[in-house]
C-alpha cells in the first residue's frame, strides 16, 4: 500500500500550479528546502520523477502532469468533505473563499463583507480579486467556493444565480456637460478609453458600440476604471463605467455623466459555484446578502445549471 499524505499532495499541487519552488513554498507557508524534501519523498514513494528541475523553474514530467490532474480531483473531493460537514450544521461558519472581478470588488466588497460578518460572525471570509477566466479556473479546481462575476460564463460544471442587472454610463470631460449623448454609431468616431484585454467589461463595452470586429484606432487601454476616469478628466477621451462604480470613481474627477438612450448598455451580475458544492444552500443565502449590499431586491433568477 502506497503511503501518501494530504500535505504532500497539497505541496505538489502548489508546485504544479506555480512552476517554481520559491513561489510554491511561499503559497504553502513553508521553507523552500522543506518543500523540496517533501516532493522528493513523494517521488520516492511513487517510484517516478515528477519534475524536470532547472536553476530558474521546474517543469512537470509526463507522469507529473497526469498525477497533477488526479491530485487536483482528490484535493477538491477532500475539501468538499469539509464543506459537507459544514453544510450539515445549523450555523454558517468557517472559511468562505469568494472571488470577484475587478470591476465589482472595489465597490461591493466592503458592503458584502460588513453584512456577512454581521449576519454570520463565525465566517472566515477570504477574497480573491482577478479576471473572470482565472476565477472560473480556480472555482472548478476547488480553490474558491463561489465567484461574483458578469454573466454568462460558459462552464457546464457550474451553477449560476443571476442577481441583478446594472446599467453602463458614459463618462465625458466636464466641458461636455449638457451636450447631446452620442449614439452607438457616433461612439465609433470618438476616442474610446477601455480596460485592457482580458477584462469582460471591455468586451461588453465593445459589444454595445458594435466594435468587436474592427476596434477604432483611437482606442486606448488602462488597467482600472479609476485610471480610465482620470484620463477622461484630463481630456484624453471618453469611457463607459458600470453604475456601481460612479460614486467612487467620479468623486474627485472633473467629468460629466450621461445615460444612453434605450436600449441602454448593461450587464448581468451573478454568482457561480460548483454543481457538486455541498454549500449550495448557504451560497444561495449569500446571494441574497450580495443583492442587499448592492441595494437591490432578492436575486432576480432562481439557481439553474449553466449550459455549455
Amino acid at each position: 500500500m502506497i503511503n501518501l499524505t494530504l500535505r504532500q499532495l497539497r505541496y505538489f499541487d502548489a508546485l504544479a500550479r506555480h512552476g517554481h519552488f520559491g513561489r510554491a513554498a511561499e503559497a504553502c507557508s513553508i521553507s523552500q528546502p522543506a518543500l523540496s524534501m517533501q516532493i522528493k519523498e513523494l517521488e520516492g514513494t511513487l517510484g517516478g520523477l515528477l519534475l524536470e528541475r532547472s536553476a530558474r523553474q521546474v517543469a512537470l514530467t509526463r507522469f507529473g502532469e497526469e498525477l497533477a490532474q488526479r491530485v487536483r480531483e482528490i484535493l477538491r473531493s477532500v475539501d468538499e468533505l469539509g464543506d459537507f460537514a459544514r453544510a450539515s450544521q445549523d450555523r454558517f461558519a468557517g472559511r468562505l473563499r469568494i472571488g470577484m472581478i475587478p470591476t465589482i470588488a472595489p465597490y461591493l466588497l466592503p458592503k458584502i463583507t460588513k453584512n456577512l460578518t454581521r449576519m454570520h460572525p463565525e465566517l472566515d471570509i477570504r477574497v480573491r480579486e482577478t479576471m473572470t477566466p482565472r476565477l472560473i479556473q480556480e472555482l472548478v479546481e476547488g480553490r474558491l467556493d463561489t465567484a461574483i462575476v458578469a454573466l454568462p460564463v460558459s462552464e457546464p460544471s457550474l451553477t449560476e444565480v443571476a442577481l441583478f442587472d446594472e446599467k453602463f454610463l458614459l463618462v465625458r470631460p466636464g466641458a461636455d456637460e449638457g451636450t447631446p449623448v452620442p449614439s452607438r454609431e457616433m461612439m465609433r468616431e470618438m476616442r474610446l478609453l477601455l480596460l485592457e484585454e482580458g477584462h469582460c467589461f471591455r468586451e461588453q463595452a465593445l459589444s454595445f458600440c458594435n466594435m468587436q470586429s474592427a476596434p477604432p484606432r483611437e482606442m486606448l487601454d488602462a488597467n482600472s476604471l479609476s485610471t480610465l476616469v482620470q484620463m477622461v478628466s484630463a481630456g484624453i477621451g471618453v469611457t463607459l463605467i458600470p453604475e456601481m462604480a460612479v460614486p467612487v470613481e467620479t468623486r474627485s474627477a472633473s467629468v460629466s455623466l450621461a445615460r444612453f438612450r434605450d436600449p441602454e448598455p448593461s450587464r448581468t451580475i451573478g454568482m457561480v459555484w460548483r454543481k457538486t458544492s455541498p454549500l449550495a444552500r448557504q451560497l444561495l443565502q449569500i446571494s441574497e446578502v450580495v443583492c442587499l449590499s448592492a441595494g437591490k431586491a432578492r436575486p432576480r433568477q432562481a439557481a439553474r445549471s449553466l449550459r455549455a
